[in-house]
């Protein structure tokens, strides 16, 4: 039986209309190819979203060519017929034989494919920083007459303003992620294990809302006492007390689209400290949202926020946010002082407001958003609140 091509996120029109602006830096850059290798902007060009990165897969963008070339590893060309718009003959399978091997790897098989391509002597876009040092040597030198151009994050600032499809999809993964955490507000509760919660969680990132099941599980951060002065460790095998704090960060995913979102749970009445720094971090969660439009920068905006909890008497040292999408992380834009970055409508970001003050005591809330013509579309929509179990 022939694997057969899956539900399409988007319509092959949208991914030419994407490739269209990636050739258009292209040509800006005097390149007839480039070579991407980021996961992220291989779901963005194609819609592929099948784990294989891990082993060498890159995407070939020729100025000739209407569809990319996908070279991956030979078993994982069937997911890419499945999950992607283009025509079988557009995705080449390397041999096993290339995985685990010290000397040649599927690196060669691109590079093999540049040079019958006629490509050897001509502009070749690499995303460089993606790659170790010794595949970009190998570039170098298995391509001697080539001029080698570093795009990294070249494609990542084309996927910065999203379609008004992107932007769909986000919401649906954005309703995921509201979902996610009022299960959460059920289920944390003294002497659960905090397994067991986040078995409750992820089942609801997993079934998804409104009828949309979620299509992926991004790591989750569960943080819980003494553990909320840092960020980016999951759940452990402790069990919820009375009087702890949780701190949740989690996101729902769908076609690889993130919506990321950030809630504080106290078991028992919060301290008054926690609902200082609450009050503080929601009325300048506003006062971003507030400034926010097109035209304005990412400083302004983490500054806005800035200003107002300090009026309180609380610093945030870290960033307020990123630009957010697909893989979470955007690579491009920060909310922090000093990105002149200006904001334009279908730009979406994670307004990131984790505040970690000292080694066993942190806060968070967070919202996905995105910016309108006039000012801001907050996605997520769970109440912003100190869960109080």
């Amino acid at each position: 039986m022939t694997i057969y091509r899956g539900p399409q996120a988007f319509p092959r029109t949208e991914y030419l209309g994407r490739l269209a602006a990636v050739k258009k830096e292209m040509s800006r850059r005097d390149l007839d190819a480039l070579v991407v290798t980021s996961a992220s902007d291989i779901t963005y060009l194609t819609g592929y979203t099948a784990l294989s990165g891990y082993v060498p897969q890159g995407l070939v963008v020729q100025i000739a060519e209407e569809e990319p070339t996908f070279i991956l590893r030979r078993m994982d060309a069937p997911a890419a017929i499945h999950e992607t718009f283009l025509d079988p003959t557009k995705i080449i399978g390397y041999p096993e034989a290339l995985v685990g091997n010290p000397d040649k790897d599927g690196y060669d098989t691109i590079i093999d494919f540049l040079l019958e391509s006629g490509l050897g002597n001509r502009g070749v876009g690499v995303e460089i920083s993606n790659l170790f040092f010794q595949t970009a040597e190998k570039f170098k030198s298995r391509l001697p007459k080539a001029r080698i151009v570093d795009c990294t994050k070249a494609v990542a600032w084309i996927r910065l303003v999203k379609s008004d499809r992107e932007i769909e999809v986000m919401r649906e993964a954005a309703a995921i992620s509201d979902a996610a955490i009022l299960r959460a507000a059920e289920v944390i509760r003294p002497g659960v294990r905090e397994a067991d919660a986040i078995a409750e969680i992820l089942g609801t990132l997993a079934r998804g809302a409104n009828g949309k099941p979620g299509t992926m599980i991004q790591q989750i951060g569960l943080c819980s006492s003494p553990r909320t002065g840092t960020c980016h460790i999951p759940w452990s095998e402790d069990v919820f007390r009375d009087g702890s704090q949780i701190n949740l960060e989690l996101g729902g995913v769908r076609y690889g689209y993130c919506a990321g979102i950030m809630r504080t749970f106290s078991i028992g009445a919060p301290s008054d400290r926690l609902r200082r720094i609450h009050d503080a971090e929601v009325a300048g969660l506003e006062a971003a949202l507030e400034t926010i439009r097109p035209g304005c920068t990412c400083s302004d905006v983490a500054n806005a926020f800035y200003r107002t909890i300090e009026k309180a008497g609380f610093r945030k040292e870290s960033r307020c946010g990123y630009a957010h999408g697909i893989g979470w992380l955007e690579p491009t834009a920060s909310l922090k002082d000093g990105d002149m970055t200006e904001l334009k409508a279908n730009m979406t970001f994670h307004l990131m407001l984790g505040n970690w003050i000292d080694e066993d005591f942190g806060y968070v809330i967070s919202e996905t958003f995105r910016v309108t013509d006039t000012g801001a579309e907050v996605l997520t929509s769970a109440p912003r609140q100190i869960f109080q179990i």
